[in-house]
Formats: structure tokens, C-alpha cells, sequence
């Protein structure tokens, strides 16, 4: 590759990470909002209990979608990008069949599996009867994932990014009030609510751009078997992984209290969340783009290195801020009860630089069509994340909770990185073995810095180690990119005007 394709590839990789990146950053910051004040309202235990409620949800809707919200991708896609419209809209039309099975299915598993759930995530209580209620949220993200891969394989990216806010404004505006008034007792109306309302929403937009045909319906779910066996192969790894975190929550609450779920919850989505908003761009563009080249062996290792340099490049400047920002960000966002959770988090953090090198590597088994290896992977990096972070707390209590998640991501990437070496002969570019020896140390420094008694001197290391952070990042991306030159230009014509 020349040098003014290498500017090309960073550029779009930087342009596609921003965009969607910047629709998840409004996202994480109304929904963060909703967090501070669902917090104060509810405690730590309220929210143990919001986020024990959630994870089974969760594990439920994707044991049950028969992943159509991902397989129906790669076949509206294809015809898509044919120009077969009057195909493109049978098979709209199949995804909306299988979709509503996929609905009943859940709320019936949902249902049944009540009794089992109560036992196997509370050690007090009943709560058969609060898993048998939300059995309608269940269906309802089953819709809501076939109409949102209808969006996404249509490129509706600019109708997705709006379903995305406005699904987040709604949860705020429903959540608030109800929990003002109902404390712990609306956690499970609001959950059903915030599904209702996320699917009204998609279905509007993608109604809009593709009405619904109830018309020459026959035989279209024997055609979807195909997009079904598809997304059952790929669905399995998502059980493992909602699973493990389903169990992991209940273990803690077997071991500890409610208190200590929510506190956990409240460091992994800090650590999740922020690094997301670059993670995100990867299933929307990245992935695509790996898919297109994966027959070529050599190009699939050039697009998966280029995708974790700019990864590096914008998330480890965000990373070391988070974790110097911490014990201002913690009580900020949720209150003063929840300050136990920030060594915890600040050694999470860490975890997140191995994450993005990690999961551009893990989605070339996915471009390759390697579901059967995929879901080995991902069973064994979550049966390790389990096994950590319970052993970090046994260990530390609750600080030991972030060394398990860092171990566990660890141990993913070397898994991953080995399976990839071994079967698709990947290695990684000068680039990102450059970029990781820059920002990992500086990384490990930021967190040294905060064990520093002095808190004037910690805070002012840490500034120092997020500005040369900064700096490095801007001056590579300066370096291999032509978007500063595109900015000049577009800032020449608007002072000419």
C-alpha cells in the first residue's frame, strides 16, 4: 500500500470511528444522566437489583432472537447492493415473519424459565412473578432487533443514529418520573416501558422507509431458514457472554449484597461505556469492511491492524483521562455512596487498551464465517472472566473485581491473538506494536499516579500523562492522515464567504 493509500484507509477508518462515535458519546452522556438520577433514587441495592433484572432480560432476548438482528444483515445487504429491490422487499418481509416467532418465543421461554431464573440469581425473596412480567420486553426486543437490522443493511445510518437518541431521551423521561415515585417497585414497569418505547421508535423509521406488506406471506418463514441457522451460530456466543455476566452478578450477590452488584455495575459500565464510543464503529463499518476482503488473508490482517491503530490512537487518550478522572466522575454521576467503586475502576480501565486490540482481531473469525471456532473463543473467555472476577473478590473484595476484568482481557487477547496467528497467520503491524509501546506505559503510569498519597501531586501527573497522551495521538494521526489538510480548505472557503 502507497503512502496516499495509507492516509485514504486511516482517513476513512478516523472519519467512520468519529461519526458513530460521536452519536454514542450523546448517547452515553443522556444516558448517564438517567444513571446519576436513577441512583439517587434507588441506591446501590436498587440498582443491584435494575441490574440483576436487566442481565436476565438481556441473557433472555438473545437465547430467543435467533439472531436475526445480525444475520439478517448479510442477506438484505447482499441484495441490496444487487439493486433487487423486489427482492431486497420479500426478504424485509421474511425478517418481519421470523422476527414476531422470535417474539412468542421469548415471551413463552421468558415465562417458563420464571422459576428458574429467581433460583439461580436471588438468595432471598421470590421474584418468579417480576421475570414472568417482563416476559413483554423480551418480545419486544425481538422486533426491535429485525427492524434495526433492516436499518442497517438499508445504510439508514443517519435514521439509525436518530432511533439511537431519541430510544435514550425516551428512557430518561420514562424512568425518571416512575422511579420518583415508586421507588424500587417501578424498576420492572420501567424496563417494559423503555423496551415499548425503543421499538415504537425503530419500527416508525423503518416502517417509514419500508412499509409493512401483509401480502403474499406464504411460505416466508421456510425461505428465512438460512438467515435462522445463520444467527443461531452466531446468537450462542452472545448467550455465553450474557450468561457469564448474568452469573457473575449472581454469584456476587450470593457472596455479598445487592450493594456490591451495584457497585460492580457501576465500575463495568464506566469502563464499557466510554471505550464504546469507539467500539462502536466496528460492527457499522469495520466489520463490513472485513467481510468484503475475507477470502484474502493478507488484506484481512492490513484492515484489522489499520482499524486497531486508530482504535489506540483515540481511545487511549480517553482512557487515561478516565482513569485520573474517577473520583470526580463517580460521585458526579451517580452519588457519594458509590466512591468505593473507583479503585476498582481505575485498574477496569486498564482492560480497555487490550479491548481494542483485542476485538478487531476476534472479528476476523466472524468475517471468515468460523462460527463454531467464534463461540469456542468466546466460551472460554467468558468462563475466564467469571472465574477471575470472582477471584479478584475473594482475593481484594471489590478492587479485586477490576484486576479480574484486566486478567480476563488478558487472557482474551492472548487466546484470540493465538487462534488468529495460527489459522489466518496474522501479526500485528509495526503500527500497532509502535502505538501500544507508546500508550500502554503511559496507561500503567496514569493508574501508579493515583496511588500517590498526594492528591495535588497525583492530580497533576495525571494531567501531565493525559496531555502527552494527547499529544502523541494527534501527532501520529497529523502524520498519517490527510484531514487536517481537508480541514484547512474547509475553513478557507468559509472565511472567503
Amino acid at each position: 500500500m502507497d503512502k496516499d493509500e495509507s492516509k485514504d484507509s486511516y482517513g476513512h477508518v478516523l472519519k467512520y470511528t468519529g461519526i458513530f462515535g460521536g452519536v454514542q458519546g450523546l448517547n452515553i452522556i443522556i444516558g448517564l444522566v438517567r444513571n446519576k438520577i436513577t441512583a439517587l433514587l434507588l441506591g446501590p441495592a436498587g440498582m443491584g437489583l435494575a441490574s440483576l433484572l436487566n442481565s436476565s432480560v438481556n441473557f433472555i432476548s438473545q437465547a430467543t432472537n435467533l439472531g436475526i438482528s445480525f444475520s439478517a444483515i448479510k442477506h438484505i445487504s447482499e441484495l441490496y447492493d444487487q439493486g433487487d429491490t423486489e427482492g431486497m422487499e420479500r426478504f424485509i418481509r421474511i425478517v418481519r415473519a421470523w422476527s414476531l416467532v422470535a417474539a412468542l418465543l421469548g415471551m413463552l421461554v421468558c415465562i417458563a424459565a420464571g422459576p428458574l431464573l429467581n433460583s439461580l440469581a436471588f438468595s432471598w425473596g421470590d421474584h418468579t412473578l417480576h421475570f414472568m412480567l417482563l416476559s413483554p420486553a423480551v418480545a419486544l426486543m425481538a422486533i426491535t432487533g429485525g427492524e434495526t437490522a433492516i436499518l442497517k443493511a438499508t445504510r439508514r445510518l443517519r435514521a439509525l443514529a436518530v432511533v439511537q437518541i431519541w430510544s435514550v431521551i425516551a428512557s430518561l423521561l420514562i424512568s425518571v418520573p416512575i422511579y420518583w415515585m415508586f421507588r424500587w417497585t417501578g424498576i420492572v414497569p420501567v424496563i417494559i416501558l423503555m423496551a415499548l418505547a425503543t421499538m415504537i421508535i425503530t419500527v416508525v423509521y423503518s416502517y417509514r422507509a419500508y412499509p409493512l406488506r401483509l401480502s403474499g406471506t406464504k411460505g416466508l418463514l421456510g425461505e428465512g431458514m438460512e438467515m435462522v441457522r445463520l444467527g443461531i451460530a452466531f446468537i450462542m456466543s452472545g448467550i455465553m457472554a450474557s450468561g457469564a455476566e448474568m452469573l457473575l452478578r449472581a454469584l456476587l450477590n450470593a457472596e455479598a449484597d445487592l450493594d456490591i452488584v451495584g457497585l460492580y455495575n457501576a465500575g463495568f459500565v464506566l469502563t464499557i461505556t466510554y471505550s464504546g464510543m469507539v467500539f462502536s464503529a466496528m460492527e457499522t463499518d469495520y466489520f463490513p469492511r472485513l467481510s468484503a476482503v475475507n477470502h484474502d488473508n493478507q488484506a484481512m490482517k492490513l484492515t484489522a491492524n489499520r482499524q486497531i491503530e486508530v482504535s489506540l490512537l483515540i481511545v487511549a487518550p480517553m482512557l487515561t483521562l478516565l482513569i485520573v478522572a474517577l473520583p470526580l466522575v463517580v460521585p458526579m454521576l451517580y452519588s457519594s455512596k458509590f466512591t468505593p467503586v473507583v479503585p476498582m475502576a481505575q485498574i477496569a480501565v486498564m482492560s480497555m487498551y487490550l479491548r481494542a486490540i483485542t476485538l478487531p482481531i476476534a472479528y476476523m473469525t466472524l468475517a471468515k464465517s468460523h462460527s463454531k471456532a467464534f463461540f469456542v473463543l468466546e466460551t472460554l473467555s467468558a468462563a475466564m472472566q467469571v472465574a477471575a472476577v470472582m477471584g479478584g473478590y475473594r482475593l481484594m473484595g471489590l478492587t479485586g473485581t477490576g484486576a479480574g476484568l484486566l486478567v480476563s482481557y488478558l487472557f482474551e487477547l492472548t487466546l484470540i491473538y493465538t487462534y488468529a496467528h495460527t489459522r489466518y497467520a496474522y501479526r500485528p503491524s509495526k503500527g500497532v506494536c509502535t502505538y501500544a509501546a507508546i500508550h500502554l506505559p503511559i496507561g500503567i503510569a496514569a493508574y501508579l499516579s493515583t496511588l500517590i498519597g498526594n492528591t495535588l501531586l497525583s492530580a497533576c501527573l495525571g494531567i501531565m500523562l493525559t496531555m502527552v497522551s494527547t499529544a502523541a495521538s494527534l501527532f501520529i494521526i497529523y502524520k498519517k492522515t490527510s484531514l487536517w489538510n481537508s480541514l484547512k480548505e474547509r475553513l478557507k472557503k468559509l472565511h472567503k464567504r
